[in-house]
């Protein structure tokens, strides 16, 4: 088991993490740009709670709750590269649903500070009556 210091001492382990970050990972102005640019190149999944989905999301984003994720990856479309995006970076369901996405074979990254972020910057923000839906099929 490493120690702290020996793990912050092992650059050439340091530098692949920190290449995996940002390979793996895109910020709130370049998805803002993706989404302005209407260029179609990602899916965009919330996989917040659903409450918190219809009182606010991202534009374009689908609702693939955390809990539901299995059941309905069939409307991503895999040549593109998922974006998942959860609260903000202290919620550990972006990381998990990115790796079952890619461990089913689709293309992922996490939104760098989720929602919280997003709203940060003050970029667009989508908001659904919740009579909009049927409440025990969110993502019809």
């Amino acid at each position: 088991m490493f120690s702290h210091g020996e793990i912050t001492k092992d650059l050439s382990r340091g530098k692949k993490f920190f290449e995996d970050i940002i390979s793996y990972t895109v910020g709130p102005f370049t998805l803002d740009e993706i989404i302005a640019n209407r260029t179609n190149t990602v899916n965009i999944v919330d996989v917040r709670e659903y409450k918190d989905y219809i009182n606010g999301h991202i534009p374009y984003s689908v609702h693939i709750p955390y809990k539901d994720e299995e059941c309905n990856l069939d409307i991503l479309d895999k040549d593109k590269v998922t974006v998942v995006y959860t609260y903000s970076d202290s919620c550990p369901r972006a990381y998990k649903s990115a790796l079952k996405l890619i461990e089913k074979h689709y293309p992922a990254v996490i939104l760098r500070g989720g929602f919280k972020e997003w709203k940060k910057f003050d970029f667009d923000i989508i908001k659904n009556d919740s009579s909009d839906y049927n409440e025990s099929s969110p993502n019809e």
